[in-house]
């Protein structure tokens, strides 16, 4: 009776409020995530599976990531205003996150497809490398998704770790356990950076959520914005790292010279497309009515990384640093985007991930091939007389350094016109001149490898057989797995390079948006 009376007596206790989560919205980053895990459950309980099972599993498990984004595209665009967000507004639900979530899950099926016929030629064979790759890309969706900083930084570091841990993936390559090393020190440094900035941000407007930063940005005026202006600064810093900006690049020429190759394609794709998804959340849409105060900056790392990527790339002599520097030029073009931070910017941004991201994969993926046991057959003068020991590769290869430089009738041409003409737009007229200088001298790297391909003599193509007649050297076998990746970034390409519409109008459509759970509140403006 006594405990009873007690008990009787006793405060009632509250239900504890938890976040309310639409599950629905959620469907991408669990099937690409726990997908992974399961993956790795599996791998540990049937050991003697091929190497080709896990290779089709993760591109399967990508590929049903993407499809599960058809419904909630068609969700998000049925009526006005249908966008929202779940977890306590900390995870948005609009059609940029979804459209970005399809280039990253198919950057991961292709880069998976390339793999397996490399992880047999070097005998890497085993899950590892698939598992890692799903992984990466569940933080890169979660930052296309994210809706508040502390989930963004969560993305990032997720992402990170994971290609940090791939680019050193070849144990028997000195060249690549140096990448990995590089690319770790110089990462953390960036994480500390775009933390820093995130704590900066949070003691100027006392939120991480980019709604209620947004708010308060637009009902305060600040006294002093010293540490709001530290913390865009330190966050610019973190994410221009991730994107390959100049002059946070420098990691970036020997990353990709020493990861493997199928690695390198993820790289220059998914990551890229994850670090402009935060780019464009925080700074176009967040801090939009501070756009005098970064849009300089952009301005100047748009002009560095194009003049520096351009340049330089064409002084290499090693094709897979030639690609890394293109990619340096690449990442100005879209920052020519960021920097209009318009709808119409916004959007040429959309386009130029997504079609780029074929562009590269594809090139990548010839240099997989042709790149011989060990991965280290990418100096120009190995790629002499291509042409004759594998036609199709240089074929492919030819089609993507068309598109790159930006030639009609592929989508490089519309993913450049797209950025260019945002900048006209904006009035940054000499940004724009720049990016066609830079588009020229582009032009002159891309040539200059096909040129080697197709008309330079092969040193090593011709040897006197025993009867004294001339002989050439064998054809390179193409895996199947790495000939449908390549064979169909070649389709992409050409065939959006003829009629780019569909992938255009997609990327018009997919606007970002800071929601809140209830609406769509907040877009970017005009």
């Amino acid at each position: 009776m006594i405990i009873q009376t007690l008990l009787a007596q006793q405060a009632p206790v509250e239900a504890i409020d938890t976040p309310a989560i639409d599950w629905a919205i959620l469907a991408p980053l669990l099937i690409m995530s726990v997908g992974g895990i399961l993956m790795l459950t599996f791998a540990s309980i049937l050991k003697t599976l091929s190497s080709s099972v896990w290779s089709i599993a993760a591109t399967m498990i990508s590929l049903a990531t993407a499809i599960t984004v058809i419904p909630l595209w068609m969700r998000v665009t049925d009526t006005e205003n249908s966008a929202t967000s779940t977890l306590a507004n900390a995870v948005a639900f609009d059609g940029f996150s979804l459209f970005l979530t399809v280039v990253i899950a198919l950057s991961v099926a292709l880069s998976a497809m390339l793999a397996d016929g490399y992880l047999k030629r070097e005998g890497l064979e085993g899950p590892e490398l698939y598992v890692l790759l799903m992984m990466s890309a569940a933080g890169g969706i979660i930052m296309a998704f994210a809706n508040d900083l502390i989930v963004l930084f969560i993305g990032l570091e997720i992402l990170s770790i994971a290609v940090y841990v791939l680019a050193a993936m070849h144990t028997r390559k000195l060249e690549s356990q140096e990448a990995g090393i590089k690319y770790f020190v110089l990462g953390a440094f960036s994480s500390a950076f775009f933390l820093y900035g995130i704590a900066m941000i949070y003691g100027a407007t006392g939120s991480t959520n980019l709604i209620d930063i947004k708010n308060f940005l637009a009902a305060t005026v600040l006294d002093d914005d010293a540490l709001l202006l530290a913390g865009f600064a330190l966050m610019l810093v973190g994410l221009a790292f991730k994107v390959a900006a100049v002059p946070f690049h420098f990691w970036t020429p020997d990353v990709y010279q020493g990861a493997p190759s199928p690695v390198v394609a993820y790289m220059a794709s998914a990551v890229k497309a994850a670090g402009f998804a935060a780019i464009i959340r925080v700074f176009v849409l967040t801090f939009e009515q501070y756009r005098t105060d970064w849009q300089p900056v952009v301005y100047v790392l748009a002009i560095l990384s194009l003049l520096v990527g351009s340049f330089l790339a064409i002084v290499q002599t090693d094709v897979k640093r030639m690609l890394a520097y293109s990619s340096i030029s690449h990442a100005g073009f879209i920052l020519v985007g960021v920097q209009a931070a318009t709808e119409r910017g916004v959007a040429a941004v959309l386009f130029y991930l997504a079609v780029y991201s074929f562009m590269v994969i594809g090139s990548f993926g010839v240099l997989t091939v042709a790149g011989g046991t060990g991965d280290n057959a990418h100096s120009l003068d190995d790629y002499k007389g291509l042409s004759k020991r594998s036609p199709l590769l240089a074929f492919a290869l030819m089609i993507f350094l068309f598109s790159q430089a930006g030639i009609p009738l592929t989508t490089g041409f519309f993913a450049k016109f797209g950025v260019i003409s945002a900048a006209i737009d904006a009035r940054s007229f000499w940004l724009a001149v720049v990016a066609m200088i830079s588009a020229v001298v582009g032009a002159y790297l891309y040539l200059r490898v096909i040129v080697t391909m197709f008309f330079a003599e092969d040193d090593d193509s011709e040897e006197d057989g025993a009867d004294g007649e001339a002989t050439t050297a064998e054809p390179i076998d193409i895996p199947l797995g790495a000939g449908i990746a390549i064979a169909v970034c070649v389709l992409v390409t050409v065939v959006f390079g003829v009629w780019p519409g569909p992938i255009d109008d997609l990327a018009r459509e997919a606007i970002p948006r800071l929601v809140a759970e209830s609406a769509a509140v907040l877009q970017i403006g005009n």
